[in-house]
């Protein structure tokens, strides 16, 4: 007996040991060699805030339009960048790690279960700092250092921040596209009303409502490279919709991939690398095969320079230029190219996914006219119906338009000019900026600087380089007054059928009478309610209307067995 107790006391001692042993390695492992960033350089006391949306630190500032976006400028170094965006933006930061983390805890409601992705995250991203140029990494570290310690729960500043620049990619592969299902389109040459490009894209990427809230038009002039804007939101340095002062333009959309289990480089920061050094579609290319991904992705290019639009097509492996031999191309979550299009990923991709009807829609409206100025872009990214224009419900993936969009913009990169959508989603206002006004001119800013008040300097240089107001694209108004009230009804009977409320079962579904998720919402109800016979004529009545994806027809499918 004590010989028994004597091995079994081993074998413990053993376990305990390697479980020791495994448990020293993994905490060793995921932890991150940060840059070090002189403190010196930050004089925060020179921040000068004008009122509660406009801030002046050194040359850079950030201040609120009365359309509700946020406009930034800032220059210099990487570490430069980094201090000034993160002491302009700190308040904006908060903000928008709490609604990131909120929704997190939305989807993923156990603290436990939340405390173990954190690990998970931190060990798959474990090498990720291999894999972002240094110049980055510094950027990164220096908005760090603004981070609020309300959330270092989730880890330090710089972890939470590198990470967060992953987001995008591991959200689509952990979710298989269903957080991320943009839309891009471009034409040129006789396609275009006056021959030059044109493009346009709407960035569905949905983490919430409160995530969208504080969008961000950031103008960028680093030392090295060519200056740039980008639309994203604050303590973002990557891109994912961008165009810089040599007419190229970048848009990410992703494609289906097998679930990566150690990072790579985040797509954002590639589009960064590409839009910062890049003045042609070739250049493009290059930076795009000299770094390897951990998703896939598509880069729509378009370049000034070339006088058309590419698609780069990029796996964990394989990196292909992508063109078409007409003047208009089209790009949704699945790839084009002889090579990937025939990949047993994406080809299970365009079966399971919606991917394939958006881009049948796209060129059903591209077909409809022979040539197209940005407002009839703009049109085309507001549209909410299916193919033929069959009505399949507000909110739909199978629209361009979900009414989820983070941003929606039209490029025109031979004029340097873009018009970026306004609050709500594709619906207000476009308002348009033209480039080398900002960029060209920056200089006066630091004369004035040197002459006169950093505030007098400020408002002399956003009075003639704001949103340009004769090319603004005009608000949809008759949808705001109708259907968007209406679909704003539809989610506030979401929210309640969700949390057991009793409401008018007849009034929310004419909310939103075509859309299947309506029908499903109902059924949920009165499953609560051990209702099983309601519960299944509406989950009848969801799968006879117009459902996307293949996975949410197996889950109304499942719902229906129970």
């Amino acid at each position: 007996m004590k010989r028994i107790a004597k091995i079994i006391g081993v074998v413990l001692g053993g376990f305990l040991g390697l479980l020791l042993l495994f448990l020293v390695y993994f905490f060793w492992a995921i932890q991150i060699e940060e840059p070090k960033i002189d403190k010196n350089q930050i004089h925060k006391e020179q921040l000068l805030q004008i009122n509660d949306t406009s801030f002046i630190y050194q040359d850079a500032w950030l201040r609120k339009n009365s359309y509700g976006l946020w406009e930034m400028y800032i220059s210099g170094s990487p570490t430069e960048l980094g201090i000034k965006n993160g002491i302009l933006s700190e308040k904006l930061m908060h903000f928008q790690e709490a609604a990131f983390v909120e929704q997190l805890r939305e989807m993923i409601p156990s603290d436990n279960y939340l405390s173990f992705l954190k690990y998970v995250t931190a060990y798959m991203n474990r090498k990720l700092p291999d894999y972002i140029p240094i110049e980055y990494q510094n950027e990164i570290k220096a908005v760090s250092l603004f981070s609020s310690p309300d959330f270092s729960f989730i880890g330090d500043s710089y972890m939470r921040q590198l990470n967060y620049h992953a987001a995008h990619d591991i959200g689509h592969a952990m979710q298989n596209l269903h957080l991320v299902e943009c839309t891009a389109f471009g034409v040129w040459g006789s396609r275009s009303e006056d021959s030059s490009l044109l493009i346009g894209r709407n960035f569905d990427f949905y983490v919430g409502d409160a995530f969208a809230k504080n969008k961000i038009v950031q103008f960028v002039k680093p030392t090295q490279g060519y200056a740039f804007s980008s639309i994203t939101w604050a303590g973002m340095i990557g891109v994912l919709s961008g165009m810089n002062n040599q007419g190229l333009s970048i848009t990410l959309n992703s494609a289906k991939a097998d679930i990566p289990f150690t990072a790579k480089t985040p797509v954002s920061i590639i589009a960064r690398e590409i839009l910062q050094y890049s003045a042609t579609i070739n250049q493009a290319f290059e930076i795009a095969k000299k770094r390897r991904s951990f998703v896939a992705e598509s880069f729509m290019i378009a370049s000034a320079n070339d006088h058309r639009v590419a698609i780069i097509e990029k796996t964990p492996d394989t990196t292909i230029l992508y063109q078409t031999a007409s003047e208009q191309i089209e790009l949704t979550n699945h790839f084009q190219s002889d090579y990937l299009s025939q990949s047993e990923m994406n080809i299970e991709n365009e079966k399971e996914n919606v991917t394939t009807y958006r881009f049948k829609r796209v060129k059903e409206l591209l077909a409809r006219k022979k040539q197209f100025d940005p407002q009839d872009f703009v049109a085309i990214l507001r549209n909410t119906k299916g193919l033929k224009d069959a009505d399949i419900g507000l909110g739909n993936e199978g629209a361009i338009n979900q009414l989820i969009a983070h941003h929606s913009v039209v490029f025109k990169p031979q004029e340097r000019r873009f018009w970026i959508s306004t609050f709500p989603y594709q619906e207000g206002p476009f308002l348009c900026y033209q480039l080398d006004s900002i960029f060209n001119n920056t200089s006066l800013l630091k004369q004035a600087n040197s002459l006169q008040s950093p505030l007098s300097a400020y408002k002399s240089f956003v009075s003639k380089h704001q949103d340009i107001p004769k090319e603004r694209i005009a608000a949809d108004s008759v949808f705001l007054a109708q259907d968007y009230l209406q679909f704003l009804k539809f989610k506030e009977g979401v929210l309640a059928l969700k949390e057991g409320v009793f409401i008018d079962i007849d009034l929310f579904i004419a909310t939103n009478p075509n859309y299947f998720y309506t029908y499903e919402c109902v059924g949920d109800y009165y499953l609560q309610l051990n209702n099983y016979g309601q519960a299944e004529k509406y989950y009848r009545k969801a799968m006879s209307c117009f459902i996307p994806n293949l996975y949410e027809k197996q889950r109304l499918q499942e719902k229906i067995l129970l």
